[in-house]
């Protein structure tokens, strides 16, 4: 995987990586998740599921630039708000009792 940027609040994190065609969405994640269990220490913990979406390449510097930001943008509105809020924006369909647990 090749990774434009990675990003993180004490609730969540961005990733934006380059997904090999060689490798499944869900094994990519699995490394993600792996590697940093094992130094972050016994007190961290991984939520069930995950969020994965598609960027076009023109969009790159964009989504850069909004994980690069997320702190300032969070001071207005929440995660669990942007999330559902992006959902609703792009017409993806969600059951509230699966988004976040």
């Amino acid at each position: 995987m090749f990774v434009h940027a990675i990003g993180g609040m004490e609730d969540h994190c961005h990733v934006l990586f380059q997904l090999p065609p060689t490798l499944s969405l869900v094994e990519a994640i699995q490394l993600i998740k792996t590697y940093p269990s094992k130094w972050m220490g016994k007190r961290f913990a991984w939520q069930k599921g995950y969020g994965a979406f598609s960027v076009s390449a023109s969009n790159i510097p964009t989504v850069v630039r909004y994980i690069r930001n997320q702190e300032r943008r969070h001071r207005k509105m929440s995660f669990e708000q942007e999330f559902i809020a992006f959902l609703e924006r792009h017409g993806v369909e969600y059951d509230p009792k699966y988004v976040f647990g």
